[in-house]
């Protein structure tokens, strides 16, 4: 088997993770595959080949865990700004990465989801994504939710046009219309938002990452490049996330 049982050491930096308190939902920007193969003299298609093997790691450690959901920025609509042959490459590790893993993935109940622009992918990652989809959608484990060419201003703009059409056709008043059912019209319908956003490379934005859906989403920035992003760094940003106080713009009286 792929995952196994967390083992319990006094000296674990898991011990120190209260692990009745773990974010549901982790949403991860993966940043610096390109500055992580710069620093080593290697092509940036290697950073990237990398940070696939990073994804793996992590996709491993929050099944054990038990985190709910994982939502991570594979790629962006602006990342089709990318040099062509950077942008064949990414897809071609997307394709290579479902293929690969999908057999695991499935025996571990991890659920693939996927948000975005999706069939304007190239057909062979659509083909592959469908058909993980598919294979896992009744898993009851960890669900894998790729951000593919996503942006978070789009995704609104697509919920107002979903929202207008229902009210066009009758379908409910505009007064009728709530968060909840904005909510609901976004690509990550039915999904809790995340408790946690991760980025990595030490950059201080959002990047049009879920934008409406990280409004009272604690955010952990870290230095590390994503291809260096492990276990152990995943650990200390659920401590990071458990030591926050969360008060969703009210306060506590205790």
């Amino acid at each position: 088997m792929w995952f196994k049982p967390w083992k319990q050491t006094k000296d674990n930096l898991q011990d120190q993770v209260a692990m009745d308190r773990l974010p549901r939902h982790i949403a991860i920007i993966m940043d610096g595959n390109g500055r992580w193969a710069q620093k080593r003299a290697l092509p940036r298609s290697m950073g990237h080949r990398a940070g696939v093997e990073a994804l793996r790691k992590i996709v491993k450690a929050c099944s054990n865990l038990g985190i709910q959901v994982l939502t991570v920025y594979a790629f962006s609509t602006e990342n089709w700004n990318r040099p062509k042959d950077e942008v064949g490459i990414l897809m071609k590790l997307l394709t290579d990465y479902l293929r690969k893993e999908l057999d695991e993935l499935h025996q571990n109940k991890v659920v693939v989801r996927a948000i975005g622009i999706l069939n304007d992918l190239p057909l062979e990652a659509q083909r592959e994504l469908e058909r993980a989809v598919e294979r896992t959608k009744n898993n009851s484990g960890l669900v894998l939710n790729l951000a593919l060419n996503y942006g978070g201003r789009s995704e609104i703009v697509d919920a107002v046009k979903k929202l207008s059409r229902d009210v066009l056709d009758g379908k409910h008043q505009i007064e009728e219309i709530n968060e909840k059912r904005f909510s609901d019209m976004l690509f990550t319908g039915g999904l809790p938002d995340p408790d946690l956003l991760i980025r990595t490379s030490g950059e201080m934005r959002l990047s049009n990452f879920l934008l409406w859906q990280l409004a009272y989403t604690e955010i952990v920035v870290v230095e590390e490049y994503w291809p260096d992003f492990g276990q152990k760094s995943l650990l200390e940003a659920i401590k990071a996330y458990q030591s926050r106080d969360r008060r969703f713009g009210g306060i506590h009286t205790n």
